[in-house]
């Protein structure tokens, strides 16, 4: 079978074209990843959903065809942390340090990603040794290598496409509890509608810094996403009062210094344990965010004594 039925189905023309349902768009995405697609076909079927928007059903059935694609895959984790954010404007990779407390409380975090155009300082993979070892990372191109020649249409195509947002509702370790961050505000909705369709039951979506999840501490945010099911818009307050951008251009800051405390830079520590925060209150480390905000604060002040003991 070809892509052709299912690129008729978006693009007939106005007033005939329509969305696809989760299973066309799981079969779709079947083919593509099975290298039964033209890739005229890929590309058109991509930029007319672009153009129109994706519907919580096709990125539901894009992702369930992903899943079953590299199922297995990966050893099982309590939080699913994807990283396919992109940019030069990216600063230091904090929310690495963000993950590495929620492991100090005791949780496996899966890491997946590629990530495109990073500056030095940003780059991730050369900063996974700071993450600690409850933390893992898996790079896309040895996860699936069609999903990562997909991502990389973009460099042929000149636009994004769904498949970036396809990413990071993977869930390649199917971990019960998982996050994401955004760049656009819009897709928070989309997702956490796409997660109930697929059967997630713990979620947090916000916008993050470069599409990354990674928490502004002097900006309330708004975590959308779903609790047991169902789903939820969480304000978490501001933890600083400072007006300064996330990743101030020419300003560089040493993981590995604020780890150790030879640096201090209280606004990327409120930005780690912020972080930290809402990972932990979505896998119900604590009831509220508050309270989860006291616990990364916690895990922060005692990072150094938990190394001691497991070492």
């Amino acid at each position: 079978m070809s892509l052709a039925p299912f690129v008729r189905i978006v693009a007939r023309g106005k007033g005939r074209a329509r969305a696809m349902t989760m299973a066309e768009a799981q079969e779709a995405m079947t083919l593509i990843l099975n290298g039964e697609a033209a890739p005229e076909a890929i590309g058109a079927l991509l930029m007319v959903m672009r153009l129109r928007g994706e519907t919580p059903a096709e990125i539901a059935g894009f992702t369930a065809a992903l899943r079953d694609h590299v199922h297995g895959k990966l050893p099982s984790a309590d939080l699913d942390w994807p990283s396919y954010a992109a940019g030069r404007s990216r600063g230091a990779p904090l929310f690495l340090l963000a993950a590495r407390l929620v492991g100090q409380a005791g949780y496996r975090v899966a890491m997946h990603g590629q990530n495109a155009h990073q500056s030095p300082g940003g780059s991730i993979r050369e900063a996974l040794d700071i993450a600690g070892p409850s933390v893992t990372y898996h790079a896309l191109e040895t996860l699936s290598s069609a999903a990562h020649t997909l991502l990389n249409l973009r460099d042929s195509l000149g636009l994004r496409s769904c498949i970036n947002t396809v990413l990071r509702m993977w869930n390649p370790a199917q971990a019960p509890a998982t996050v994401q961050g955004v760049f656009h505000p819009s897709y928070r909705g989309l997702q956490a509608q796409a997660a109930e369709l697929l059967g997630q039951r713990d979620l947090s979506i916000i916008k993050g810094g470069g599409g990354e999840f990674e928490r502004h501490p002097s900006k309330a945010i708004t975590v959308f996403g779903l609790r047991d099911g169902a789903h939820i818009q969480e304000i978490a307050a501001p933890i600083l009062q400072d007006t300064r951008r996330l990743h101030e251009a020419g300003r560089s800051i040493d993981l590995r210094a604020l780890w150790y405390g030879t640096e201090h830079d209280p606004f990327a520590i409120a930005t780690v344990t912020g972080t930290a925060a809402v990972a932990l209150w979505t896998l119900k480390a604590a009831p509220t965010l508050v309270d989860a905000h006291h616990m990364a604060k916690g895990l922060w002040d005692a990072r150094h004594q938990h190394e001691s003991m497991s070492a």
